[in-house]
């Protein structure tokens, strides 16, 4: 078995067994993010959307509802901190990036995993230049490189460079520090939106 392929699956291996315990852990939290949503505002409590993928096939993330319903509809789909779309329940969802376990699903089903470039929207992807699209040779993630060196507050085109040097230079030892990394920002409330 080559290295490269040694490697995919260890990285896949550990994506199936930190989704799991995670989302065992994350289970009183989630029903309780539920539960807050539907007494927040009406609409489903799960919101889907269609994101560029590896090599570039769209999938439907999953995430907890943190605007109101139909928000896309209303307004941009690149949010800023202030936007009035977002719930009460989703600012506080957003910040501590609750909204954001669902994805775990992705990440089970083969569509993520937990540390890669973060999906964009389907036609951001389309707009990619040839050098952008080298992300995408990639399975997203969860976080990666350009969620610990800014989350929310980088543009689209910073946050792809860093995708882009995560990709070219990614080890299991760089995953694992960008996990450490993310759950420290998570738990500072940096960059979220």
């Amino acid at each position: 078995m080559g290295k490269t392929l040694l490697s995919r699956v260890f990285r896949r291996c550990l994506d199936l067994v930190f989704s799991v315990m995670i989302m065992v852990v994350a289970l009183p939290v989630l029903l309780l993010a539920c539960a807050a949503i539907k007494l927040d505002s009406p609409g489903p409590v799960l919101y889907r959307q269609w994101r560029g993928g590896r090599d570039g096939k769209p999938f439907q993330i999953i995430k907890l509802r943190t605007m109101v319903d139909g928000a896309d509809g209303l307004g941009p789909a690149h949010t800023q901190r202030s936007d009035p779309r977002i719930t009460q329940i989703g600012s506080v969802l957003r910040r501590w990036s609750i909204d954001e376990i669902p994805q775990l699903l992705n990440v089970l089903a083969g569509q993520m995993s937990l540390v890669g470039p973060r999906p964009n929207l389907v036609a951001d992807v389309a707009r990619y230049t040839p050098r952008q699209q080298g992300v995408l040779r990639a399975r997203p993630g969860i976080t990666g490189w350009g969620q610990v060196n800014g989350r929310g507050s980088l543009d689209l085109a910073d946050k792809l460079e860093l995708d882009l040097e995560y990709v070219m230079n990614r080890t299991t030892l760089r995953d694992l520090t960008i996990l450490v990394r993310t759950v420290r920002a998570v738990l500072n409330g940096r960059g979220a939106k």
